[in-house]
């Protein structure tokens, strides 16, 4: 997925989610692509990144308006059956940390190539 943006938005909070995978599939890639949906129909969600590499470690950081909204998304029924799956088959380990965000900023290059006399 790529990066969110959140321009114009201070003040956000930011759930941090990182997990080591277990070899067990057994419908994550499903599960995993619903609760992105999911979640981006929720009340104060604002975005998400998420990367995970070979050896299945991974993180995901999603982008709330309010703790409330964060609180919220925790107790969704189809959340936490997801969550309660997760604990049985799909992670060795995981934690959860939530983050207050006073600032964002950052760069992106031009579409073209660089000029080397600039």
């Amino acid at each position: 997925m790529g990066p969110a943006s959140i321009h114009g938005r201070p003040h956000h909070y930011a759930v941090i989610f990182n997990s080591q995978r277990t070899e067990v599939d057994a419908g994550y890639g499903a599960m995993a692509d619903h609760m992105v949906a999911l979640a981006a129909q929720q009340p104060g969600y604002l975005g998400m990144d998420s990367v995970r590499d070979a050896t299945g470690a991974g993180i995901t950081v999603s982008y709330w308006q309010t703790l409330d909204d964060i609180a919220a998304w925790r107790r969704h029924a189809e959340h936490a059956a997801a969550r309660d799956t997760g604990r049985a088959q799909w992670y060795r380990n995981f934690k959860v940390r939530i983050a207050k965000v006073e600032r964002e900023y950052g760069w992106q290059a031009s579409d073209g190539p660089a000029d080397p006399a600039a």
